[in-house]
């Protein structure tokens, strides 16, 4: 079976992202909506550039939509696809709300079709590492767990983000990968308390943010700023017997747009240089900690295998509404100045 794809969006994630995984995942890319015409004929010289997301998803050469438009988009798109009866995936963060999820999710259910969200940094190299290192017990029990998403873009370019209240802000943009990485190594916190707010001048939607959650005696910060110059910890975590540091960011996304390809040997595998480090408490003794190889396209070869052989598809509806649910009490705990509970 090949599964026909139709892509909505050709911008950065879905050229440098999506375009190459699903074709390495040996799926066909079929249909494109995009402005950039030119860009799709060069490189995928067998796919159709259709006008609008309707032309497309009313198309019946498609058997898979996968959604890359701006964030304030994704649940229009995503429901008509499913109201087509496509599979569907959609770019984080999924919708605005738990209700579209929740709503999105019905559709899939009463039309037998997926529906899958593309949480690609669960596949970092880090990330993959620092599952790694806590199946392992090397830290011990964890206390302190400290993850970073810090750039420099002093410009505002405002164009792909919404208004918050569209999946707008960067709690929803780069908080939505933040969070579900913490999601998938602790599970739901029992409070969280936040401070998401505007920095850069002449931003119209906020920025920046600051969220500190704890479970029991685990405390976990997250936190992105787009005034930050390279430098400071991506990831700081402290357990009873080891802590582990790690600097830099994961290399598939740069790798990408320079034109490496998903299945190139040399894909996902992170500078030397940017190696963590693992610090016994007691005895300051240091390890360095080589990361493990990143794989994107593990999420798209578990996609092909759900439409194929009807398993669960790699990031569903329930892991959405988890993080939208975050989402909606770091904005709330911002807006009221206070620590909301989540139990």
């Amino acid at each position: 079976m090949t599964i026909r794809v139709g892509l909505i969006g050709f911008g950065v994630a879905g050229r440098y992202f999506h375009a190459p995984l699903l074709t390495a995942a040996g799926v066909r890319l079929q249909a494109v909506v995009t402005s950039r015409r030119d860009e799709v004929r060069t490189l995928y010289p067998d796919a159709t550039v259709v006008t609008t997301h309707s032309d497309l998803v009313a198309r019946d050469d498609v058997d898979l939509v996968v959604i890359a438009s701006p964030s304030h988009l994704h649940y229009e798109h995503a429901r008509l696809a499913l109201g087509a009866g496509k599979h569907v995936i959609v770019d984080k963060p999924a919708s605005a709300s738990v209700a579209e999820v929740e709503d999105l999710d019905r559709v899939a259910r009463a039309q037998g079709v997926k529906f899958a969200v593309f949480q690609n940094r669960r596949w970092d190299a880090d990330f993959l590492t620092i599952q790694q290192l806590l199946r392992e017990d090397r830290l011990g029990e964890i206390t302190s767990f400290r993850a970073r998403w810090d750039r420099f873009r002093p410009e505002i370019a405002g164009k792909w983000l919404g208004p918050p209240s569209a999946a707008g802000d960067m709690v929803y943009d780069l908080g939505s990968h933040l969070i579900d990485q913490a999601l998938c190594l602790f599970g739901r916190p029992d409070w969280i308390q936040a401070d998401v707010f505007a920095q850069r001048r002449g931003a119209t939607i906020d920025d920046t943010f600051d969220i500190l959650m704890g479970k029991g005696p685990l405390r976990i910060s997250l936190a992105a700023s787009c005034l930050a110059a390279p430098g400071d910890w991506r990831y700081v975590i402290h357990g009873l017997q080891k802590s582990f540091f790690k600097p830099g960011i994961d290399p598939q996304e740069d790798q990408s747009r320079a034109g490496l390809q998903p299945l190139d040997a040399r894909f996902g595998i992170e500078a030397a240089s940017l190696a963590g480090t693992l610090v016994a408490g007691a005895t300051g003794v240091a390890d360095i900690v080589p990361s493990m190889q990143g794989r994107w396209l593990t999420f798209y070869e578990r996609m092909k295998q759900s439409i194929e052989e009807d398993v669960p598809v790699p990031v569903g509806a329930a892991d959405a509404a988890a993080i939208l649910e975050i989402i909606a009490a770091a904005h709330r705990s911002s807006s009221e100045g206070r620590r909301i509970p989540l139990l």
